[in-house]
Order: structure tokens, then C-alpha cells, then sequence
């Protein structure tokens, strides 16, 4: 198939007239549900090496600190990257970053130490910034504007097809382990599942490096706009902020409803059996992207973002003060409210900035940080006040995102008329 130019009109690309983009689509979607699979992942982990080193709740959460912390770290340089090389090159070495990732959970079970295994996770973490970095503005660029919210919602729908599926492929690799094993043998758990993701990223990276894919071809010209054009949105730096709470939020409630759920009061399952049940938060998030997808065509996307945020900080609030069959499964309802969220928060938050977009788009990966920070600080709530307490935190983040949907979101502009 030959490669489809795409025009742009103020920075912002559109379909040339009488053709569509579905084949470039089609194929980021499968880049989509890989990331989406690998991250999700980190919930099976957790849990798991929490019981093989012994680690309080803090300490465990240092796995989604390293994973995270690499979206702050590298989303510059990955958006240098991507500058230079393009769009489909970038998706390219951010594949192939992403599998040496996986390989080393190889050494890392061998050595059976806690900190090799946090390095893997960097070195995985990095190669999937780059291909957020690539992939999210690629697809708000494969259509119309007006449409951007919904369709890039679409696409995040088989993100979360991955991280419905990756629980129970984690829980029958990972955590089936015997009880009583020992640390080295429960470390070796991990061997098949990463060396099996190692090859599925080799061989798509292949694909990709074949593929005939839509050009965008003022990639430099939205290249030279400097960083401040993009930092004096007052609607992208506050979208940047409620992207860090998103992330932060959905990551912490998915870290620990393991741990959540084994608790006496609420579940009381053991690990294995939890882990069947995290589908179900990660599958309404899947749910939701569909049904998302179509309502945002009809609805105000930050009036449907500000409605889902509210109901999922009630949820919450529910869970924390609930016992039992309650209060797991208004945990495990929040994943349907989070559905829209990323998506459409990134598609707000970069509308209107025209030159400025490839420089806003890397603002808002770097806010994915949130991953990284927020977890972290509630496994320090969790030690110190218990962990129903420590979900305040999200509590807090969805509160922040009503404000975004509603009244952040809009641009300046916008609001003057």
C-alpha cells in the first residue's frame, strides 16, 4: 500500500480530500493494545514481588516509580527522536527499546535482585514513552479536528482490550506459583511471560519498519515552534496537570487492588484469585472507550470527561467506606469511568495549538509522571494511615479532573465570547 500524504492547514493535519486513514489506524491500534498489555502487567508484578523480596508498600510501589519515571525522563529526548526520525521510524526503536526491556527480566530473575528487575522496568518504561510519544499525536492527526477526541478514544479502546487480558495471562505465569518456593524459583516466574513480550515487540517492530504509513509533512514546521508557545495555553498547562492526576489515580487504584481486595473486610482473596478480578476494572475502561467513542460525537467531550470523573470519585469514596462484595466491586466500577479519560483530556488539552502541537503533545507525556508519583505517595499513606485510607489521594485526582472537563479545558478564546 502506498504512503498517504497528509496536508495540513495551521499546523494541524487533515485527511487530503477523499481519503480516509483506516489501514493507519488499524495498525497503531495493535501498538495500542501491546502498551497498554506491558503496563497493565505491573499490577500482576507488584503483588508478586512484594511477597518474594519481603517489601512494604512503598517499597513496592518503587515498580511503578521506575516505570513511570521514565515518561519524565525521556519523553524530551524520545521527542527529539521522534522529530528526527519521524513518526513511523520513532514507533520503530521505541518497539525495539521496549522488547531489550523485557529481555532483561532475564538476568533480573537469574540475579534474583529487586533493583535489576526496576532497571528492566526503566529500560521497558523508555521505549514505551517513545511510542506514546509517537503514536497519540499520529492519531489525532489521521482525521478531522472536531473528531480527534473520539477517535483517539477508539484507539485507547484496545489499550484497554490489553490490559483486560493481561491480568489473567500474569496471574497464571506469574503468580501460580507453589506456595512456600523459593525466592529464586518465584523470581524465575517472570522469565516466560517477558521473553514471550520480547519476541511479540521484535516481530512487530519488523511490521512497522515495513509498513506504508501517511506522512505528515510539516512535522518540521511544528518542530520549530518553541517550547513557550506551547506553555502559554492556559487550557494545555492545566490539561497537563489533570493528565499527571489521571494517570496517577488509574495507576495507584490498579496497583493495589490486589492487596485491596485481599483484605479480611472487604474480599479476602488470595493473590491469584485477585488478579482474575483486576479484568474487570481494566475491561470497564474497555467498555467505556467504546461507548465513549460514540457518545463524544454527539456530547461536549469535557462535560462527558467531568460527568465520568465525578461518579468515579464517589465510587471511590464508596469503596473506602464499604465493606465486602460493596466495596470491591465500587473499585473495580471505577475502571468504567475512567475510560475517557486520557484520551480525551489529551485531545483537549492540545486543541488550538496549532504549530505548537508536537511540543504540547510532549508536555503531556511528561505528565504522565503522575504514574510514577502519585502511587508512590500512596503506598506512604497505605503504611501509615492503612490502605482504605490511602485512596483519598485518588479521591482528590478525580475531583480535579471535574474541574478540567468543565471549566479548564477551555481555551481562552473560547471562554472570551
Amino acid at each position: 500500500m502506498a504512503a498517504t500524504p497528509i496536508s495540513s492547514t495551521g499546523g494541524v493535519a487533515v485527511p487530503a480530500a477523499g481519503e480516509t486513514f483506516r489501514f493507519a489506524l488499524g495498525s497503531l491500534t495493535t501498538l495500542f493494545f501491546m502498551w497498554g498489555f506491558i503496563t497493565c502487567l505491573n499490577d500482576i508484578l507488584i503483588p508478586h514481588l512484594k511477597a518474594v523480596f519481603s517489601l512494604n508498600y512503598t517499597q513496592a510501589m518503587l515498580i511503578q516509580f521506575c516505570f513511570f519515571g521514565a515518561y519524565f525522563l525521556v519523553s524530551v529526548p524520545a521527542g527529539i527522536l521522534v522529530k528526527r526520525l519521524g513518526y513511523q521510524k520513532g514507533i520503530v526503536v521505541g518497539l525495539l527499546t521496549a522488547a531489550l526491556g523485557c529481555g532483561l527480566f532475564y538476568p533480573a530473575a537469574v540475579s534474583a535482585t529487586y533493583s535489576v528487575f526496576l532497571g528492566a522496568l526503566f529500560v521497558l518504561a523508555s521505549g514505551i514513552t517513545v511510542l506514546q510519544v509517537a503514536a497519540n499525536p499520529y492519531v489525532t492527526a489521521l482525521g478531522p479536528v472536531d473528531t480527534a477526541s473520539s477517535r483517539l478514544t477508539l484507539t485507547q479502546a484496545f489499550n484497554s482490550l490489553g490490559t483486560t487480558i493481561a491480568p489473567a495471562f500474569g496471574s497464571v505465569l506469574i503468580l501460580s506459583v507453589a506456595v512456600g518456593a523459593s525466592a529464586e524459583a518465584e523470581a524465575d516466574a517472570v522469565k516466560l511471560p517477558y521473553l514471550l513480550l520480547c519476541g511479540m515487540l521484535i516481530v512487530l517492530a519488523a511490521v512497522f519498519a515495513l509498513l506504508k504509513l501517511p506522512h505528515i509533512h510539516d512535522q518540521e514546521d511544528e518542530v520549530a515552534a518553541p517550547v513557550r508557545s506551547a506553555l502559554s495555553h492556559r487550557h494545555l498547562v492545566l490539561g497537563a496537570l489533570a493528565i499527571f492526576m489521571y494517570v496517577g489515580g488509574e495507576v495507584a487504584i490498579g496497583s493495589l487492588l490486589v492487596s485491596f481486595m485481599g483484605e479480611a473486610h472487604v474480599a479476602g482473596l488470595k493473590e491469584a484469585d485477585a488478579a482474575n478480578y483486576i479484568a474487570f476494572y481494566w475491561g470497564g475502561a474497555m467498555v467505556g472507550r467504546f461507548i465513549g467513542a460514540a457518545v463524544m460525537q454527539k456530547l461536549s467531550p469535557g462535560k462527558v470527561l467531568g460527568f465520568n470523573a465525578g461518579v468515579a470519585a464517589l465510587l471511590v469514596i464508596l469503596a473506602m467506606s464499604g465493606n465486602g462484595q460493596l466495596a470491591m466491586w465500587a473499585m473495580l466500577a471505577v475502571g468504567l469511568c475512567n475510560s475517557i479519560m486520557f484520551p480525551t483530556i489529551f485531545s483537549l488539552a492540545l486543541k488550538g495549538l496549532g504549530r505548537a502541537t508536537a511540543q504540547g503533545s510532549g508536555i503531556l507525556c511528561l505528565a504522565i509522571v503522575g504514574g510514577a508519583v502519585v502511587p508512590l505517595l500512596q503506598g506512604l499513606l497505605a503504611d501509615a494511615v492503612g490502605l482504605s485510607a490511602s485512596y483519598v489521594l485518588p479521591v482528590i485526582c478525580y475531583l480535579y479532573i471535574v474541574f478540567y472537563g468543565l471549566k479548564g479545558s477551555v481555551p481562552r478564546e473560547e471562554a472570551a465570547k
